[in-house]
């Protein structure tokens, strides 16, 4: 591992308002990262303890899903206090040595938001569903039943069933897009969003660097509450929920999506502006309009810095014609936006389980990914190769998999807990009892023995990153010329006077293509960059990169 090397206060300080263009983010989940005190879920001090890591990676900031307090019905997800920390996680105090250390280390840190919705424990909601007329009854969406006592319309949970739930202290229904236990805040309401924006200022002024904002589309509810049409069935997309959900059977047209929430995202970003170099990553989850969304709420210097959608996280293995489609999508959807790209999170199937990769493709992926247009977030484990783990039901904590059980088996088998050490049998994640089992499968891939070996995943993640930073074509340039070329996807990066070219074989075998036309010098080798032959070919070994540089004099 390289040795940890403090920032001058002068770097740390001075803000680059840009950073975020083109930066690479390390997604944390906390309950499993590192458990510093026994009780076999991870806390903020393991994060801080196990930053050096991070930091060796290469990586531009990390990202820390929630922490908040919370009766963690969907781990975190369902927030009761937004400015302070769950105890379990540890708090307020312990989060700034993180902010510091992290700091200290040249880290960016953004937090997880979940704006959308509450936990039904949170006092806004506590005093909303008490009566129809105290200060916040409209700060949740409330909807009378129809005349025979079923919900105001046809909208459905991501979770399972009816997104409507009716409580008895209002007699009306309340909406919920994920658990009953979730209930979704009345954007239409000025003063909601009043209270999240200052939300927001609590944790610029405590030092984040940034957010991610879980389901940045589901903030606002169709006002009419109009019914949803039906999706047909050839036309249904499981991305965004599995298939044996009924989720899928409709066209989200008026659940989500709004144009309102357009003013609201415009309000969010003069917060953030108010604070230098802040940023955000918004979740964009809709299986037909993820990209145009994406493209509308990243468009201008009003809007969010940048947004991902799903067309990586899906199930589709991405060839080099579907990398050509994917990014030709958001070149047309977006074309005035910024693009997050992901492989993997919290919430899929690990990447290198979901497109059945063998070693060398885990590798070639990696190296496309860093050479690709955007910004990346990378998912803790990911840099070890871990597979999904699987996880038996009795051991089962989230409620999506158990309610959908044994043809979805929910987002367990992505949490289960890093693995640093084979000195236990939990990984050297904690002392005490995990929360979820260390996957056996994952201990013969940790941290340490990685380490040790040149050879590993771990050390071509660093190149790779390395390799990114180097070249700031990469990093914040434009693209061109991308194209499919049998199994092999090449383009170019541009960025003032330095171009590079791409190539990369996405098979299992030999590829032949032309050599770029022109003075290139070879880079890359440490990433198993090949050369021009003297035949004028790039001859590609299965899964091998070809990259080149050109520098305009």
């Amino acid at each position: 591992m390289s040795a940890i090397q403090a920032l001058h206060p002068e770097q740390i300080l001075a803000p680059d308002a840009d950073w975020w263009r083109g930066a690479v983010i390390y997604q944390i989940y906390p309950r499993s990262y590192q458990d510093s005190n026994g009780d076999g879920i991870g806390d903020l001090n393991g994060i801080t303890q196990r930053l050096s890591h991070i930091q060796s990676l290469g990586v531009d900031a990390i990202w820390i899903s929630p922490f908040f307090t919370s009766p963690m019905k969907d781990f975190g997800y369902d927030v009761s206090d937004y400015c302070d920390v769950d105890p379990m996680f540890g708090s307020l105090s312990d989060f700034d040595v993180l902010i510091e250390t992290a700091h200290t280390l040249g880290l960016k840190v953004m937090i997880d938001l979940v704006l959308s919705h509450t936990s039904d424990a949170h006092p806004w909601f506590a005093q909303s569903r008490a009566s129809r007329d105290n200060d916040r009854a409209n700060w949740y969406v409330w909807a009378d039943p129809n005349d025979d006592g079923t919900p105001p319309n046809n909208w459905l949970s991501i979770f399972g069933g009816s997104a409507w739930q009716w409580d008895a202290r209002r007699e009306q229904y309340y909406l919920h897009n994920f658990l009953v236990s979730q209930p979704d805040l009345n954007f239409h309401e000025p003063a909601v969003q009043d209270a999240l924006l200052d939300v927001v200022r609590f944790w610029l002024d405590r030092g984040v660097d940034g957010f991610r904002l879980d389901t940045i589309n589901f903030y606002v509810h169709d006002k009419q509450l109009r019914s949803n049409p039906a999706l047909p069935k050839d036309q249904r997309d499981d991305t965004i929920a599995p298939s044996v959900n009924p989720y899928n059977h409709q066209l989200h047209l008026y659940s989500k999506n709004q144009p309102e929430n357009l003013e609201f995202l415009r309000r969010f970003r003069a917060v953030l502006d108010e604070y230098p170099a802040a940023t955000a990553v918004g979740e964009v989850g809709d299986a037909q309009f993820g990209l145009e969304i994406m493209g509308q709420y990243t468009a201008g210097d009003d809007m969010v810095h940048m947004c991902y959608t799903f067309e990586f996280l899906s199930k589709e293995r991405p060839t080099a014609a579907r990398f050509v489609d994917v990014l030709a999508q958001i070149d047309k959807a977006a074309p005035d936006g910024w693009a997050c790209l992901a492989f993997s999170n919290h919430d899929v199937v690990r990447h290198t389980t979901r497109w059945d990769l063998p070693p060398a493709a885990a590798r070639a992926l990696t190296t496309l990914m860093m050479c690709l247009r955007g910004s990346l977030c990378l998912y803790q484990g990911e840099e070890l190769g871990l597979h999904e783990a699987d996880v038996p039901f009795e051991a089962l904590q989230d409620p999506y998999g158990i309610e959908f059980w044994p043809e979805f088996k929910g987002r367990d088998g992505c949490r289960t807990p890093m693995v640093w050490e084979a000195s236990n049998q939990n990984g050297g994640f904690t002392k005490g009892q995990p929360w979820l089992p260390v996957s056996h499968e994952h201990l013969s891939q940790n941290v340490a023995a990685q380490e040790e070996d040149p050879g590993s995943l771990l050390h071509h993640y660093r190149r790779a990153i390395g390799f990114r930073h180097a070249h700031k074509a990469l990093s914040k340039g434009t693209h061109a010329d991308v194209t499919a070329q049998g199994d092999v996807l090449h383009f170019t990066r541009t960025q003032g006077d330095e171009t590079v070219f791409v190539a990369i074989n996405l098979s299992g075998e030999p590829a032949v293509i032309d050599a770029p036309a022109g003075n290139w010098v070879q880079i890359g080798q440490e990433l198993g960059s090949t050369g021009p032959a003297p035949d004028g070919k790039l001859h590609l070994g299965p899964w091998q990169p070809a990259l080149a540089l050109r520098v305009a004099r």
